[in-house]
């Protein structure tokens, strides 16, 4: 299949800096977007080191003699998904050994969402809070699930998902890039088919905007390259409490 991306960030309305990054290597058909934290230069430091980290490493593994990007028939029989493990991993690895050795950087970390596609399989990995959204026909899924703390509480029943949009404690993650010295990765395939857009942003749009908004202006916009503008006009619009960052790549035949 062919691949068409694009990608913005912006600092939004309350923030004085970014610490969002984000990468779009089409080569590859790689696409990642991080949220920092950790203050002015811990959480822009994180975010850029794992962007940067994790094309070096799947670009590495590309020339390699086990070339993870090979076709394979399915989902179960690709090298992909652990090669995008593996590489969030030493993204980890990278940042944690930075902060030990700047103490201006210590505590810093990031969340990831990352996208390989490779013919008709799109396979993802994640940490945080970070989201990946799959838009096809008439239906939006959130493919990626939270690492935070109102989630686990929306899983155990303690509040609603109405409530967790309201909570002091959304901005709480459980897992993070970098934080420490190793994470668990979460990983993830889909069969992709045309037509189909991923949607990769980190809070800054998930928390300001609804799922079904974002299925709309997916939908709406005309030209596919003004679909990350106008997404994050629409948070800016709504008050742009934090970064706001989105990467969309559309599935062609």
């Amino acid at each position: 299949m062919k691949v068409v991306s694009a990608g913005l960030t912006d600092v939004g309305r309350k923030r004085n800096h970014n610490e969002d990054s984000f990468l779009i290597d089409d080569e590859l058909q790689l696409y990642v977007v991080a949220d920092g934290m950790g203050g002015h230069a811990g959480g822009g430091t994180a975010s850029r080191i794992a962007v940067e980290t994790i094309d070096k490493e799947l670009r590495r593994a590309r020339d390699s003699r086990d070339n993870p990007f090979v076709t394979a028939p399915n989902l179960q029989d690709a090298l992909l998904p652990d090669a995008l493990r593996t590489a969030v991993e030493r993204a980890c690895l990278a940042i944690f050994t930075t902060a030990q050795e700047d103490p201006r950087l210590s505590g810093m970390g990031t969340t990831v969402i990352s996208l390989v596609v490779r013919d008709n399989l799109a396979f993802f990995a994640h940490v945080g809070d970070s989201r990946a959204y799959l838009v096809r026909g008439p239906l939006i899924q959130q493919i990626s699930e939270d690492h935070s703390l109102v989630n686990e509480q929306i899983k155990a029943g303690m509040i609603t998902p109405e409530e967790a949009k309201h909570s002091r404690y959304k901005n709480i993650i459980t897992r993070s890039v970098g934080f420490e010295e190793e994470v668990q990765v979460d990983v993830m395939g889909v069969v992709a088919e045309p037509g189909d857009v991923f949607l990769l942003c980190s809070d800054g749009l998930a928390n300001m905007v609804e799922d079904r908004e974002l299925h709309e202006v997916v939908q709406a916009t005309g030209n596919f390259a003004d679909i990350p503008k106008r997404l994050i006009d629409l948070a800016n619009e709504r008050g742009g409490d934090d970064n706001i960052t989105v990467i969309v790549v559309q599935m062609s035949a």
